[in-house]
């Protein structure tokens, strides 16, 4: 930050007030061995730069102050105003409190991080001499500075650069520090791998171009094997710990597919989703299952980790293939579940308008009741958890209207579940079969005579149930 310190100070320089006399200016340099630093804007009791002589209780209520400032300049972007102040908080490096001395490093690391990424006049050659001064200015947040580095370099196009700083600082070591700081080690060496994984995906890109018989050919393979091992040991270790680690999971099973070391995938992708160690997370799952279909997996297998997900995220865009598996089996237990998924995923606002899915309820309500309603009783079941707030959820004469006008065959498929759900009365049946009778007459005249013929079912589930209105 030393070229924004010679900014401030020129800029502090050039709104002296011209009334004073070159004479009273000579008279002060005199009086004053470091020549303080008059940042605009900053409130009396900031102008000097240094504590001394000022208690240091006092020195404290003014940087508390300044960090004050500080922050409200943050939350309204004015960054310019954020930098100056900065230049004023740096001086509790020099505080006498323990605790204040050994707690600015990660506030101004932080703090000014913002300020540089956000600066219109900083640049990357700014941005690197801060964050090296950041690093020597303590060990305790050495390799998360590290690791915020490189991020900032990947965004701004130099990912040799960040290499070569993750690759320095995945060998840095500091007594007790280095145990103390293993996790964000191991975090240095996972980005390290994703790194590798990245130039091993351009030089399979590369290699997929060249012709079979090309001598380059084998040598982009070499590169690529060399870049596998890096990027897989790497990978390897950071998945061990538990935690949630989409990206490196999926790079990682990406390099051993390619190199025909599936069993090795199964294995991390079974423990990554089944692992009580690791917190719940629904797409370690879906990796799992996409997976195991790509490996042509038994029906079964792939049942039982949707099972699994459909339990976690009833709300998953999964779901639906996970219904159009259980109702293309002929056991009684898969299509009830089948009923169970769909009705659970339309429970949820993202669902409401989904084609598929009121297609998918409403041809099953309609095999049910077409099979001497054997399986009635699934229904009612289901009906009755939602008998209170589905009517107002999706049958209201509004959504009625919209749906009408928006999408002919979602409000189809939601007027034949609402009719037999409610009876030929509901206000949401009754506006979309009025309406469709005018536009597509045979297919809505079917509609209204199979409501009709099964209200005596839809009445039956309504009793059951209980009394339901439709708004």
């Amino acid at each position: 930050m030393d070229s924004f310190a010679e900014e401030l100070r020129r800029e502090a320089e050039e709104e002296l007030p011209e009334e004073e006399t070159e004479d009273e200016s000579v008279g002060k340099t005199a009086n004053i061995s470091v020549p303080g630093i008059h940042l605009p804007l900053l409130p009396k009791y900031f102008k000097h730069p240094t504590p001394r002589g000022r208690k240091e209780m006092d020195f404290q209520k003014a940087k508390n102050a300044c960090l004050n400032y500080i922050q409200d300049a943050l939350l309204q972007n004015q960054w310019q105003r954020a930098a100056e102040f900065m230049m004023n908080y740096l001086e509790t490096l020099e505080s006498n409190s323990t605790a204040k001395r050994l707690a600015a490093p990660e506030v101004i690391w932080r703090t000014g991080t913002e300020i540089l990424c956000h600066h219109s006049r900083s640049n990357i050659e700014e941005f690197n001499q801060f964050i090296d001064r950041m690093k020597n200015l303590g060990v305790k947040n050495y390799l998360k500075i590290c690791l915020e580095h490189a991020f900032y370099l990947l965004c701004n196009g130099s990912m040799d650069s960040a290499y070569q700083n993750l690759s320095l600082s995945e060998s840095w070591r500091y007594g007790n520090q280095t145990v103390a700081q293993d996790k964000e080690l191991k975090l240095i060496q996972g980005y390290k791998g994703l790194l590798d994984y990245y130039n091993w995906l351009q030089k399979k890109n590369v290699m997929l171009e060249l012709d079979e018989d090309s001598y380059a050919k084998s040598s982009v393979q070499q590169e690529m094997r060399s870049f596998f091992r890096q990027a897989a040991v790497n990978l390897k270790e950071i998945i061990k710990i538990p935690g949630v680690w989409d990206p490196f999971v999926l790079c990682y099973v990406d390099l051993l597919e390619f190199y025909g070391e599936d069993e090795e995938a199964r294995q991390v992708l079974n423990e990554y989703a089944y692992n009580d160690k690791f917190p719940l997370n629904p797409n370690a799952h879906v990796f799992f299952y996409q997976f195991l279909k790509r490996q042509g997996e038994s029906k079964k297998k792939l049942l039982s980790v949707l099972k699994i997900l459909h339990q976690i995220v009833p709300s998953h865009e999964l779901m639906l293939e996970f219904y159009t598996m259980l109702q293309k089996s002929k056991r009684s237990k898969r299509n009830r579940l089948g009923l169970e998924v769909i009705f659970s995923a339309l429970d949820f606002a993202g669902w409401k308008e989904n084609v598929k899915a009121w297609r998918s309820l409403a041809k099953q309500i309609k095999q049910i009741l077409e099979n001497s309603n054997k399986q009635l009783d699934w229904v009612m079941k289901e009906w009755d958890l939602r008998k209170d707030w589905w009517p107002s959820f999706h049958f209201s004469r509004y959504s009625a209207k919209r749906n009408w006008q928006e999408n002919e065959c979602l409000a189809y498929e939601k007027a034949l579940v609402a009719g037999i759900l409610l009876g030929k009365d509901c206000k949401y049946f009754k506006y979309v079969s009025h309406q469709g009778c005018k536009a597509k007459k045979k297919k809505f005249t079917l509609l209204k005579k199979f409501v009709k013929e099964h209200s005596s079912a839809g009445l039956k589930v309504s009793a059951i149930s209980g009394p339901s209105t439709c708004l």
